[in-house]
């Protein structure tokens, strides 16, 4: 039944198939192709009909049914992993992003090389979740690929490229980080602080 929700008209009914995927964990295994399928659908939905409070992209609490898909899929685990790793190259730059994020959420360093490679995506989102994503692994191949996204044309990718570097901790980031601490952006320049 919820597999079915995942096709509905209504993106509150989608949202919520998802939702409920996630609950059943590795118990949804046979979900995982509709779930990668639904991982482009950006319709805003509130995201406390999840039951949860919290947004990844913003204060206002909105998900989307492409983002609990997302979730969906990391809470089955690894037999997730290789269909998240092919969404990652999904003409849909937003499929591409929350594949990103459940790899990150997934925290298996085999996602290291591909999220790497998405640091080039031509879409910000992309290589902004994919700079969270390597931080959340804390694999230090991904320390160069970091380090050149601190002068990336925009300041959110710059800043999550900072907090990555401070999370994995890797001496190689120092010079990279200091002269991000001369960012444009006031964030960015206090990521980089901290890190």
């Amino acid at each position: 039944v919820l597999i079915g929700e995942l096709s509905a008209t209504d993106a509150t009914a989608r949202m919520r198939a998802a939702c409920g995927l996630r609950e059943l964990g590795d118990r949804a295994v046979d979900a995982i192709g509709p779930l990668v399928a639904l991982l482009s659908d950006a319709a805003p939905v509130d995201g406390t009909l999840c039951g949860r409070r919290w947004s990844r992209h913003g204060d206002d609490n909105l998900t989307s049914p492409g983002e609990e898909a997302a979730a969906a899929l990391v809470a089955i685990g690894t037999r997730a992993f290789q269909p998240l790793l092919a969404a990652l190259k999904q003409d849909a730059w937003i499929a591409r992003r929350n594949a990103a994020w459940a790899l990150g959420a997934l925290d298996d360093n085999r996602a290291v090389a591909a999220l790497v490679e998405s640091m080039r995506d031509r879409e910000a989102p992309v290589r902004e979740q994919s700079a969270w994503a390597l931080g959340a692994i804390d694999d230090t191949q991904a320390v160069p690929a970091l380090i050149a996204a601190l002068k990336d044309q925009d300041f959110r990718v710059r800043r999550q490229a900072a907090w990555a570097l401070g999370a994995i901790d890797d001496s190689r980031a120092v010079p990279g980080l200091i002269q991000a601490i001369e960012d444009t952006d006031e964030r960015t320049r206090a990521q980089a602080a901290w890190a």
